[in-house]
């Protein structure tokens, strides 16, 4: 007969489902713990009060209170005694809620067994330490982030660890995952949520107006700088820069930005008189910065500063199980925004789940949006989704190398912007060998920009700060891509 275990410690399991208690102290008494158990809070006081035991391990949904604002009391009475929460309502608030309410760690349910014993480990190990104060501040279910898949809850435990601190987060994910809404998700339950929270896409600026957006310039600094401009790090004082498409950012901007992180202060461009950063840094990329690095075109010191704490989002085909939550959250919001209000049977549920989404919840959102305006039941089914969802993308004839972007983007209609710009390239490059590829990104963004430009002017009427409020830039910014571009700032006058 082999030795018991020595004991480790004792643990308190609270769960009114007798099979729950059964299976968790069955996997604790393996790991060498003492076990003691209850089904309700009653019960739970009746062992706290007693001395007894060294972890809890707790479920939200009791018979006679909720997990949740037992926290505080435990804490109160016994702040030597760390508390694992599980839950099955498996969402990012009642992550964020339990390490506010003072949790020494969070098990969405169903969890692994061994992920419960490791945490009841290193619980015990760090019962000395002190546990977060409370948040003053209630979280509520109104939160961005959706679904309660196991790859979505790995986020969640993520983002609430980090919440209560002021770490810089790099937020890694495709295109179409939610990266912004991560970042808001940190800014708006954390510390500096009473400050402001501004974004910047880099991918989105030109190369050479980068640092005059992120740090401002004065008055005089170049040629057309008439007034002084703040920029962002000065705007986002006290609160959250989001730097959205970091792996974009030039080689000069990384110096600068690196200078920055490690000094936290900066000047204006043209500037001498030295101001503090006092911002929590989020930045974000969908690219491979990796392979930057190996390549040269992104800088290794920068990469450690910003990816202190990295938050992997999923793609939407790692996560399926959530399109149905997703898909009816999307139809909600179109029919909020005026469009008929849909709903989805389950044959179109089973399609969707089929698809690969390359575009990600992104694209399943434009996809709701376009079932809710075009299809004519109030019940969407399969064939509607294979009707209005799976028309193959219309060839564009091939141009000449030399020809113009503009053309496609005017025909985009409900293609993929990013299937439209690697079908010009290939036509462009591949099937070009003779293609000019130096300037290539230069030319690109120049082809890009000149319509966006235009079309931003013609919808606010030539208005240039409703123009620069549409697009999300400064006015001096509109003016000088304006100037860039060749764009005349009176559309129609010629």
């Amino acid at each position: 007969m082999e030795p018991e275990p020595p004991d480790t410690g004792t643990v308190i399991v609270v769960d009114d489902d007798a099979g729950i208690r059964t299976v968790v102290r069955q996997a604790l008494v393996r790991a060498g713990h003492s076990v003691r158990t209850a089904d309700s809070a009653t019960g739970l006081w009746k062992l706290v009060d007693s001395g007894v035991g060294d972890v809890m391990v707790t479920d939200v949904v009791l018979p006679d209170a909720d997990g949740l604002d037992l926290l505080p009391l435990v804490a109160e009475r016994r702040p030597d005694l760390p508390v694992i929460v599980m839950s099955a309502r498996n969402t990012l608030s009642t992550a964020v809620k339990a390490t506010e309410k003072g949790a020494f760690d969070y098990l969405p349910k169903p969890f692994d067994l061994k992920e419960l014993v490791r945490a009841v480990k290193s619980a015990l190990e760090g019962r000395r330490r002190t546990a977060p104060a409370p948040s003053e501040t209630p979280v509520t279910e109104a939160l961005p982030m959706i679904g309660r898949s196991q790859a979505m809850q790995e986020v969640y435990r993520t983002i609430a660890r980090v919440v209560p601190t002021d770490l810089t987060v790099m937020v890694l994910g495709e295109s179409g995952t939610g990266k912004e809404l991560v970042a808001r998700a940190l800014h708006d339950l954390g510390p500096r949520r009473s400050g402001p929270f501004v974004a910047i896409n880099m991918a989105a600026i030109p190369r050479e107006l980068i640092e005059t957006e992120l740090f401002g310039h004065e008055r005089g600094a170049f040629t057309g700088a008439q007034s002084r401009m703040t920029g962002r790090f000065e705007q986002a004082q006290g609160g959250t820069l989001f730097l959205d498409e970091i792996g974009d950012m030039p080689p000069d901007a990384q110096t600068r930005l690196l200078r920055v992180l490690q000094s936290g202060e900066f000047t204006t461009v043209g500037g001498a008189r030295t101001l503090r950063a006092d911002v929590r840094i989020i930045a974000a990329t969908h690219k491979d910065l990796r392979r930057l690095i190996e390549a040269g075109l992104f800088r290794e010191d920068l990469y450690y500063r910003l990816n202190v704490v990295p938050v992997r989002l999923p793609p939407l085909r790692a996560r399926t199980e959530d399109i149905p939550e997703l898909a009816s959250h999307f139809l909600g919001k179109a029919a909020r925004e005026g469009l008929p209000l849909k709903s989805l049977d389950p044959s179109a549920i089973a399609w969707l789940q089929g698809r690969s989404w390359p575009g990600n919840v992104r694209e399943l959102e434009n996809a709701m949006r376009r079932l809710a305006a075009l299809a004519r039941d109030d019940v969407i089914t399969a064939a509607a989704c294979a009707l209005y969802l799976d028309q193959p993308m219309e060839r564009a004839v091939e141009p000449d190398a030399g020809a113009s972007l503009a053309p496609d983007l005017a025909r985009i209609g409900d293609q993929s912007l990013e299937n439209l710009i690697a079908r010009w390239l290939d036509v462009h490059v591949s099937n070009q060998p003779g293609f000019p590829a130096d300037g290539l990104y230069d030319r690109l963004l120049a082809e890009f920009e000149r319509p966006l430009l235009q079309s931003a002017l013609v919808l606010t009427g030539g208005n240039q700060l409703r123009a620069a409020k549409l697009l999300g830039v400064n006015r001096n910014t509109l003016r000088k891509m304006l100037t860039i571009r060749g764009v005349n700032p009176r559309p129609g006058s010629g």
